[in-house]
């Protein structure tokens, strides 16, 4: 037992001995580093005072060398003042010249101008005199052309309110028929709107509760998304933001570097400023002795421009009054270039239905009033009682084309009694029809015949056929009788018309 404790007094020991040795080691290194600073120390404050020194002997040497060039650069200005008052002298003798000379040249220049001004004017009144006398013939022209064209426009605007009253009452007739037509409509398309409109409403409700579901499921994925959407950007971000604060801060100092910058400039431009008022003193002096000369100068122009202008200007009005004169001939021209095709296009007209008349047209084209003188009286009295005074004015104008309204009527009266006469021959025919029908009938055995009236069937002298019309025979020597046509007036036609 006692031999092991002694062992380990003895490592012990070593251990330590270890230790001592690296203390040593580190105060010793510590002590060099500290020697090392204080030479280091030193050494600093030995370069500082050295460079004090030095600074302060670079200063005392330019104070003096900038004394030795000061008096250097006073002498020479010394000189250059005195050269440059030398020259100046020189060239204001020479500009005074130049002065003198440039009078002498104005004051003939003034001579020259108020005798061509002179003349100038005279050439003036004669043009103006010229023009007065072109501009009175050209008045007296247009005058002349203008008293035609109103004559022209006269006569056109009458036929033309003729033809537009025509039109407005036809047209009212038709407005009263399309309007009742309308009403009928409406009342048709309101009760199929009504059921139409039930319908859709029933659809689009059912619709709509079909498509809310469908929305709501599709705004809950969408806010799913938002949210994914939204973590993702804040992610991909926050680098960038933090740039952006490191830049926002290199800005701040570019700013106010900035600033600096402009204050200095700002005093460079006040000094710039302060030299350019006084090249504007100088400057100054000599322009009040030009703006006298320039003032006359514009009084000068400005009288030379009113003339232009007023010269102008009688150009303008004469060349705008030309230019109405030819808009209102090429109006002109080409109203009577209609007015002229529409006459071509009725006599084409008027040709072709020359070729239909028959020899009784040619001869009599407008037949007289097939009523007697009572009837003509009884019914003028009758008409005069319904006419209005709107209606007496239509008649007035419609009196020139009483002739074609003739015509007109008699075309218009044999095609009503030739449609007459075509269904009387078609109701002729159809009964004879009829009659050979059951005639046929009578001859061919059928079920359909038995259980019918026999045609041919007599009893004491009586047929069941029934009995021809009693249609007389045309003789050769005899005329056909006429074919009863009722005959109107067109004054009582137009009478009920309107």
């Amino acid at each position: 037992m006692p031999k092991k404790g002694k062992k380990a007094k003895t490592s012990l020991s070593n251990e330590e001995q270890l230790l001592l040795f690296q203390q040593k080691l580190l105060a010793e290194e510590e002590m060099a580093k500290k020697k090392e600073r204080l030479l280091s120390q030193f050494l600093k404050d030995k370069l500082a005072k050295e460079e004090q020194n030095s600074a302060l002997n670079l200063n005392k040497i330019n104070m003096q060398w900038r004394t030795v060039l000061r008096e250097i650069k006073t002498r020479e200005l010394h000189k250059d003042i005195e050269i440059l008052s030398q020259t100046f002298e020189r060239v204001m003798d020479c500009k005074d010249n130049v002065i003198k000379s440039l009078a002498k040249d104005l004051a003939e220049a003034e001579e020259q101008y108020a005798h061509a001004l002179r003349s100038h004017l005279h050439n003036v009144d004669q043009l103006l005199a010229l023009q007065r006398r072109r501009l009175s013939l050209l008045e007296e022209s247009y005058n002349m052309e203008l008293e035609a064209l109103t004559m022209e426009f006269e006569t056109e605007r009458k036929t033309i309110t003729d033809q537009h009253e025509k039109e407005i009452h036809y047209l009212q007739d038709v407005f009263m028929a399309m309007e009742q037509n309308y009403i009928d409509s409406e009342y048709e398309s309101k009760l199929e709107f009504q059921s139409m409109w039930d319908d859709l409403k029933n659809k689009n409700l059912e619709e709509k509760h079909f498509l809310r579901l469908q929305l709501e499921n599709i705004v809950e994925d969408l806010c799913k998304r938002f949210q994914e959407a939204l973590k993702r950007y804040t992610d991909a971000t926050e680098d960038r933001k933090i740039a952006f604060e490191t830049l926002k801060v290199k800005d701040e100092k570019s700013s106010k570097e900035i600033e600096a910058q402009m204050k200095t400039i700002q005093k460079l431009q006040e000094a710039i400023a302060v030299s350019k008022g006084k090249i504007m003193l100088h400057s100054r002096e000599s322009e009040d002795q030009n703006q006298y000369i320039r003032n006359d100068k514009e009084l000068v122009l400005i009288q030379l421009r009113k003339l232009k202008a007023q010269r102008s200007q009688a150009w303008g009005t004469s060349q705008e009054n030309l230019v109405k004169l030819t808009r209102e001939s090429n109006a002109a021209l080409k109203a009577l270039r209609k007015v002229v095709d529409k006459g071509e296009r009725i006599l084409k007209l008027a040709e072709l239905c020359r070729k239909l008349e028959t020899e009784e047209e040619k001869v009599l084209p407008f037949y007289s009033s097939v009523l007697t003188s009572e009837e003509q009286e009884i019914e003028l009295q009758n008409g005069g009682k319904e006419l209005t005074e709107e209606l007496a004015k239509v008649m007035v104008n419609y009196s020139a084309m009483e002739n074609f309204w003739k015509r007109y009527n008699k075309v218009k009266l044999e095609q009503l009694s030739l449609q007459h006469r075509r269904a009387q021959l078609l109701e002729i025919n159809r009964k004879l029809r009829e009659m050979l029908k059951q005639y046929l009938d009578g001859i061919s055995v059928s079920d359909e015949v038995l259980s019918q009236l026999n045609p041919l069937f007599i009893v004491n002298h009586r047929s069941n056929l029934p009995q021809p019309l009693s249609t007389p025979a045309a003789q050769p020597g005899d005329r056909q009788p006429p074919t009863p046509c009722n005959i109107v007036e067109a004054a009582h036609g137009i009478s009920h018309t309107l």
